[in-house]
């Protein structure tokens, strides 16, 4: 038997203004655009010290890990224990699968409606882990 392991447990997509243009959270405790807003201004800050910027930072038991492509920003978080290059891998993954269902004329005509992101979720869902597994990693 062949275990599939999904590598990132939330995920966010920023445009460069700190949008949330698509985010796929378990548990929404706080709100995704003060969030988005927060990512990208510590993103920003991180770029003026660094050219790379902001890859990474960590809270607990979480591993949030970001890739800056073309003008977005991908954030996702996952467990610490899942290594670093592998998280950037998915994000590498999710990033082309983006640019391959939104067109360069669709995000650069983009007028802030969020919802026209709504249905990559389908795109994405063999990287994200399911609320179901998340229930029996925490019971089992």
């Amino acid at each position: 038997m062949i275990l599939l392991v999904k590598v990132l447990q939330d995920f966010w997509i920023l445009s460069d203004g700190g949008i949330v243009m698509y985010h796929r959270m378990y548990d929404e405790k706080m709100d995704e655009q003060l969030f988005g807003g927060l990512l990208t201004a510590l993103h920003s800050f991180a770029e003026e010290l660094s050219s790379e910027g902001l890859t990474s930072f960590d809270m607990h038991d979480k591993r949030f890990t970001m890739k800056k492509k073309n003008t977005y920003l991908f954030v996702a978080n996952s467990s610490k224990r899942i290594k670093e290059k592998k998280v950037m891998a998915e994000l590498e993954k999710i990033s082309q699968k983006f640019f391959n269902s939104y067109s360069e004329d669709i995000l650069n005509n983009w007028d802030g409606d969020v919802g026209i992101f709504a249905n990559f979720d389908k795109e994405i869902e063999d990287s994200l882990e399911e609320t179901i597994k998340k229930f029996q990693k925490a019971f089992w």
